[in-house]
């Protein structure tokens, strides 16, 4: 069973379920908890991996009952399961059944039961949703509202960070866990992760993350145990990891923070009356305070890392002025801002979204400038990628890779027509000190026939309007303040 076939089986299932009324994102979740059930019997069945499901919890449980005693049985496992504080625990986050007809619920348990499931060699519970994201993406119009990293660029990312077994990788907006399958998959294949201690280290240890969304912590908890990886603590949690520096500190941090520039929350005023007020994180670690959630990532990565990180950001923390100019001279100044790959569009489910990925080291504390050059690698200048018709794949990363080298070799770097070295007085003396660097001429400025598909255009008018607005925002606060307009 390919990657195709098994989303589509899954999404199929949901037929199941449409006439109970259940909802796309309740439906995930219930499909979740019963496959993991069902594969967690299949790796203690075929490779004989412990289980951690107690006996009056597991697939054989339910599948022995139906009516009104399965119906009763499947509440009470979500309960306990739930009540558990290890992994097991965090990977049924919040359960509970949704389902309310009993007769529906054992179909859905025999649909299941007819597959095997753990033989495939693929990110399971991550294809399955973002399979499942991809699907409702084209069948509501609102869209999934997500935007999951590729795994060839999750891949080729950690290839070029090259992490030792011994190291702690962090991912603070880790989705259904991309980054760290990647990484674990990656330190296990060195030599070092022989060594019996090692390994138990790496995989009860070595490896965290932490999400917002209560739905995607619980399938990454899913895919991490499926993959071996946990041990008494479950090394993901929910939460939102900008609220506050919890003392955690790791020595690599790969992460691609969800996209959107503003955080919000909703709140009821005393006419009942909805307002929508923007969050800014006040945080004494923090440079600028300021409501933008991926400057407020970048910010919040400064803190945690002890030694690398690379994460993906969109263009605009590469050029907006204010807390951005303020954050991106924090960066070339306390930290070895290295390498910048810049990504092409029709990567994510989100049409026109133009990212990068930032790749920098932590520095000795001091005065001097840490930044010596900057690496810029153009991946996006007249390169077109759809979801489907041409996806992104691992091999048109190989010469960025290639280009990347050795970490401990980047003095060794040479320039080629998509490799570029700044130098850091040279991006000084830029307005801002504006790092969205390009120097390819781009096919479609001469060319009709190779201009950006109609939603690109739009996504970019928008977010140029979106930066208008955000000026004068800034201008009416100053003003409001007394302070002179700039």
């Amino acid at each position: 069973m390919n990657e195709q076939v098994l989303v589509s089986k899954v999404w199929n299932y949901a037929h199941v379920l449409r006439d109970e009324g259940v909802s796309y994102g309740d439906y995930l979740g219930q499909i979740s908890f019963l496959l993991f059930l069902k594969m967690d019997k299949e790796r203690a069945g075929a490779l004989g991996e412990p289980s951690a499901i107690p006996v009056d919890c597991n697939w054989d449980s339910l599948r022995a009952l139906s009516g009104a005693a399965l119906d009763a049985h499947y509440k009470e496992v979500l309960a306990k399961l739930s009540k558990r504080d290890d992994i097991v625990g965090t990977l049924f986050l919040k359960a509970e059944s949704k389902i309310g007809d009993p007769a529906r619920l054992q179909r859905l348990i025999q649909l299941i039961d007819a597959e095997t499931w753990m033989g495939l060699d693929v990110d399971v519970k991550g294809t399955i949703y973002e399979g499942l994201l991809e699907r409702n993406a084209g069948e509501v119009k609102s869209g999934a509202g997500q935007y999951f990293t590729p795994r060839p660029l999750i891949d080729a990312i950690v290839e070029v960070m090259d992490p030792e077994p011994n190291e702690s990788i962090h991912d603070p907006a880790c989705g259904t866990g991309g980054f760290l399958l990647s990484a674990y998959e990656h330190m296990r294949a060195k030599p070092a992760a022989n060594d019996k201690r090692t390994a138990r280290r790496l995989k009860e240890e070595m490896l965290s993350g932490k999400d917002i969304v209560s739905e995607v912590v619980r399938l990454c908890a899913m895919n991490l145990y499926l993959h071996g990886i946990g041990g008494a603590h479950s090394p993901v949690q929910q939460g939102d990891a900008l609220i506050a520096d919890d003392g955690g500190r790791y020595d690599l941090v790969l992460t691609n923070p969800p996209f959107g520039k503003r955080q919000s929350f909703r709140i009821v005023n005393a006419e009942g009356a909805i307002e929508t007020e923007r969050q800014d994180y006040v945080r004494e670690d923090f440079t600028v305070t300021t409501g933008n959630k991926q400057l407020n990532f970048l910010q919040h990565i400064m803190t945690i890392t002890t030694s690398s990180a690379a994460v993906v950001l969109p263009d605009n923390v590469l050029f907006e002025g204010g807390a951005g100019e303020a954050l991106r001279r924090k960066l070339l100044k306390d930290f070895d801002f290295h390498t910048l790959l810049r990504l092409p569009t029709g990567i994510f489910y989100s049409q026109g979204v133009k990212a990068n990925v930032l790749f920098f080291d932590r520095a000795p504390p001091g005065d001097r400038v840490n930044t010596e050059a900057l690496w810029v690698y153009d991946l996006r200048t007249n390169q077109r990628f759809t979801l489907r018709e041409r996806p992104l794949k691992r091999a048109d990363l190989d010469d960025f890779v290639q280009c990347y080298g050795a970490k401990h070799k980047r003095h060794e770097r040479t320039e080629s027509e998509r490799f570029r070295c700044f130098a850091y007085e040279e991006l000084a003396k830029r307005d801002k000190l504006n790092l969205d660097i390009f120097w390819l001429k781009d096919a479609s400025a001469t060319d009709p026939d190779s201009l950006p598909p109609p939603e690109e255009v739009a996504v970019e008018i928008v977010a140029s309007l979106e930066l208008a607005l955000e000026k004068f925002r800034n201008v009416a606060a100053k003003l409001g303040a007394g302070e002179p307009a700039e």
